[in-house]
């Protein structure tokens, strides 16, 4: 009975989040074979579509104002799909040790209460998962279906010669450059489409790994928390009881300082790019709005909900982890500290002064990602769009 709850708990908490990355060859879990490797090399070559196409086609400069945003969205979205997988390879070690820690919790957890507070972070790292991919999915999906419907649209009463072919990925005129076969444009435009919804598992698919894993942590430090507040000192051994309870406490500080540290450089790309995407595709809704342009207007506001999805999931997330971090020197507080033994007391100094500088994201090592720094990017982005806005109108 304890091994068929701990499979379905283990599936319940896991395996979305293996759907999404196992094909892009980053699923912690896996064996790191050669077969691994090719479905990484098999998604960044896919993901790689998604950049050099536009690159060249905005070089070729054979795009028009709509194209040439779709473009630069397209080249950022792709690139940190390309270095969320590379670096999720090279820093494969600590997802690992995070997963297997987390099976092992999984494993030995017993008490019912606890077991409540880990299915209830897995169900919030399930809330999650699903707006994220909803959001990047129909994204893609606007993008994939878009060609079919200018083609109808633009190609109406035109001659076979001056037909014009428009793909997922802005490239007709690299496709034509490289003398692509019109007959063969369902096929190249199907596997656009595919290449972007693999680039949508690199990225969208890979912050919700990651983020599924940290808030196991936080359920880990609530636990912990409760095992202080709830510390008995009439019971025998009091100085090994306690003594484990803080090398548990190190061990889920190392855990979280190995995902804050292989998070850091991708945060400082992520913070650049989607600062500045959600100005550019603020700036295309707001032309779409004034011309009217419904399918614009749609597509503009999905990708800019993914974008600010995904920000919104690292900075509450971010500050979830530093608030649990913090308030295990409340946790100790509550409990009945004042009769513990001295040596005890000396050993409660040393956790408070660690909880005074909590586990963080930063993006870079200098950039706290928490709830302030998603308002101060909000705030310069609104502030931004307001003068496009009155330029627009003038």
């Amino acid at each position: 009975m304890a091994s068929e709850r701990w499979k379905e708990d283990i599936a319940y908490a896991i395996t979305p989040f293996k759907l999404m990355v196992w094909p892009i060859g980053v699923w912690p879990l896996q064996v790191y074979n050669i077969y691994s490797l090719l479905r990484s090399v098999f998604g960044i070559c896919l993901t790689g579509l998604g950049v050099i196409l536009p690159i060249i086609e905005l070089y070729m400069g054979c795009t028009n104002a709509e194209q040439n945003v779709d473009c630069l969205m397209l080249i950022c979205c792709g690139t940190l799909g390309i270095l969320k997988i590379i670096w999720f390879r090279i820093y494969a070690n600590n997802l690992i040790n995070n997963y297997n820690s987390a099976l092992n919790d999984y494993l030995t957890i017993e008490n019912t209460e606890e077991r409540a507070t880990m299915r209830k972070h897995a169900f919030i790292g399930r809330i999650i998962f699903c707006p994220l991919m909803c959001f990047s999915y129909f994204s893609c999906l606007m993008y994939a279906l878009t060609p079919f419907m200018d083609f109808d649209k633009k190609n109406l009463n035109i001659t076979k010669e001056d037909i014009i072919l428009e793909y997922p990925i802005p490239s007709r005129c690299t496709l034509e450059y490289f003398h692509a076969p019109t007959s063969m444009y369902k096929i190249l435009v199907i596997i656009e489409a595919f290449a972007l919804f693999i680039m949508s598992n690199a990225n969208a698919g890979n912050d919700a790994l990651f983020l599924n894993i940290t808030l196991h942590i936080c359920g880990q430090v609530k636990i912990l928390r409760n095992h202080f507040v709830k510390f008995d000192i009439t019971r025998s051994q009091v100085y090994d009881r306690f003594n484990t309870i803080i090398q548990r406490h190190i061990y889920l500080i190392k855990m979280a300082r190995e995902l804050a540290d292989m998070i850091n450089f991708i945060l400082l790309i992520q913070l650049f790019f989607i600062s500045i995407l959600l100005c550019i595709m603020g700036f295309q809704f707001l032309i779409a709005l004034k011309i009217r342009d419904t399918a614009m207007m749609t597509q503009s506001l999905m990708v800019q909900s993914a974008f600010l999805m995904q920000l919104m999931m690292y900075s509450f997330i971010g500050n979830y982890l530093k608030i649990q971090m913090e308030e295990i020197a409340s946790s100790i507080y509550q409990s009945a500290w004042y009769d513990f033994p001295t040596k005890i007391i000396k050993n409660i100094i040393f956790i408070f002064m660690q909880t005074e500088s909590p586990v963080t994201f930063q993006a870079g090592h200098f950039i706290t990602v928490n709830v302030s720094t998603l308002m101060n990017i909000l705030k310069t982005s609104f502030s931004y769009l307001s003068v496009l806005r009155i330029m627009l109108e003038t």
